[in-house]
């Protein structure tokens, strides 16, 4: 017979949550405990209120409290800044956070997206193009740089395995941390009773990706972190190649206000660009979403033509430790969002059900939550050309195809300053796929330091540590 935690069914029971149990003695051993295990971390009061609160809706700003983001651009050559942020790689008090819980689907590719490979010549997978510039970093300035990577449930164990089978991609296994987002239950719209998509188990979906930072503190690591000097974290997304990590400028602009939080935007190609619109509220860094934004305000220009809430964020921050602890803890806490879904579900009957029409409720944290809650902060304006192709869709934009042309776009860009002629397209792009290791250089000045001269680029071309071309 399957032992049943008393005290666990008295909580449920309380909360009106006991069918879940409905199918119980027909369960085996391990199922028992698998759906036990989630119930055990279930805050069934978190879960009361929130469906208590399900018709209510956050407003946007009135269009007088939002103003546009005074955004920095930062020049190259101010060492100064550069200097400052080089002491903190130096000083080992930073950590780079890659979130990467999400799945290739939309590119036909069934595994963890950070597992796609994107390189245009070598075929390098995300994870080891974002895992050589993290190791790069540790080599130039002699101190590690923890990669904390956050997973989901249905990407861990194949990230984790990935990892181990391609030997870390050089970095060091005790200076890699794997943490998964959590997970939030779905409630049925009609009644708030949890859902089962099996008799031994809730219909869970992941958190949000607000809960990447709780997560991080739920898993101990932000403490863990915190104990061996990181100050700082250097947030960025998986599909996103082009991202400078740890990028020194920006961070000395970061700590030159000892900010709590730094963002960099991007400009906005059109009013509809689907991109988080960094703005001002009430004179507080924030983000609309773009689905949120108004249309007239999303049309608005400047006297010079330009866009009046240009900032578009490409999901690049920086965080200071202390802040994330304040965020992540206690009335501070990220607030969940609720979203109203179609969720497949058990009926009373054991059969599953496809709704036709909303039925659940979901929920979920999101990052920029936490910006407006930084009493210092700083935004600094960078380029799509620069550092952003996200790797989203399976053709037309964000594309392999686009995502590896941007790849070789930014590698031509480089080798152009260096002095390296580069065959171009009429629209300007690289002729020919180039690639450009971390481990052989980080960013143009330092490609421009080695490269050989007398090097012509007459077909795909790739520059690694080994042999220089």
């Amino acid at each position: 017979m399957n032992t049943l935690s008393l005290d666990l069914l008295e909580r449920l029971r309380k909360h009106g949550q006991e069918h879940v149990f409905l199918w119980w003695e027909r369960l085996n051993p391990r199922q028992c405990r698998e759906l036990q295990e989630q119930l055990q971390a279930l805050d069934l009061d978190l879960l009361s209120r929130l469906y208590e609160e399900r018709d209510r809706t956050i407003r946007l700003p009135d269009p007088g409290h939002v103003a546009p983001i005074p955004a920095a651009r930062l020049d190259a050559g101010d060492k100064q800044t550069r200097g400052r942020g080089e002491e903190a790689l130096q000083r080992g008090e930073v950590a780079a956070l890659v979130v990467a819980g999400g799945q290739g689907s939309r590119l036909g590719f069934d595994h963890a997206k950070g597992m796609f490979p994107i390189g245009p010549v070598t075929h390098k997978s995300l994870f080891q193009i974002h895992a050589e510039k993290v190791l790069a970093l540790g080599r130039r300035y002699g101190k590690p740089v923890p990669l904390l990577i956050m997973t989901s449930p249905a990407t861990h164990d194949e990230t984790e395995a990935f990892f181990k089978e391609h030997a870390f991609f050089g970095l060091p296994p005790a200076e890699v941390f794997f943490f998964c987002q959590g997970t939030m239950p779905a409630l049925d719209l009609a009644t708030g009773k949890l859902l089962l998509e099996r008799p031994y188990r809730l219909f869970t979906s992941p958190n949000g990706h607000g809960g990447t930072l709780t997560a991080l503190a739920d898993s101990g690591l932000l403490d863990k972190m915190r104990a061996r000097g990181i100050r700082q974290v250097f947030y960025f997304q998986v599909d996103n190649p082009l991202v400078s990590v740890a990028d020194p400028l920006f961070l000395g602009h970061h700590l030159a206000v000892n900010a709590e939080a730094s963002s960099k935007v991007i400009p906005k190609e059109s009013p509809w660009d689907k991109l988080g619109n960094l703005v001002l509220v009430d004179g507080r860094c924030s983000i609309i979403e773009y689905s949120d934004l108004p249309e007239e305000m999303a049309r608005e220009t400047d006297e010079s033509g330009r866009l009046r809430f240009w900032a578009g964020s490409p999901a690049i921050h920086i965080f200071a430790v202390d802040f994330l602890k304040r965020v992540t803890q206690g009335s501070l806490r990220i607030p969940y969002h609720v979203a109203r879904k179609k969720v497949p579900y058990l009926d009373e009957h054991g059969k599953l059900v496809q709704p036709t029409k909303e039925n659940a409720l979901k929920f979920e944290m999101f990052i920029f939550d936490v910006l407006p809650l930084a009493e210092r902060w700083t935004v600094a304006e960078t380029s799509r050309r620069e550092e952003f192709m996200p790797l989203k869709n399976a053709a037309g934009p964000d594309s392999p195809h686009t995502t590896r042309q941007a790849i070789s776009n930014l590698a031509a860009e480089w080798l152009t300053q260096a002095g390296i002629s580069v065959p171009r397209t009429p629209a300007g792009d690289a002729a020919v796929n180039l690639e450009i290791s971390p481990l052989y250089a980080l960013d143009a000045a330092e490609l421009a330091a080695k490269v050989d001269r007398k090097l012509r680029i007459e077909g795909p071309t790739y520059l690694d540590r080994a042999k220089g071309a």
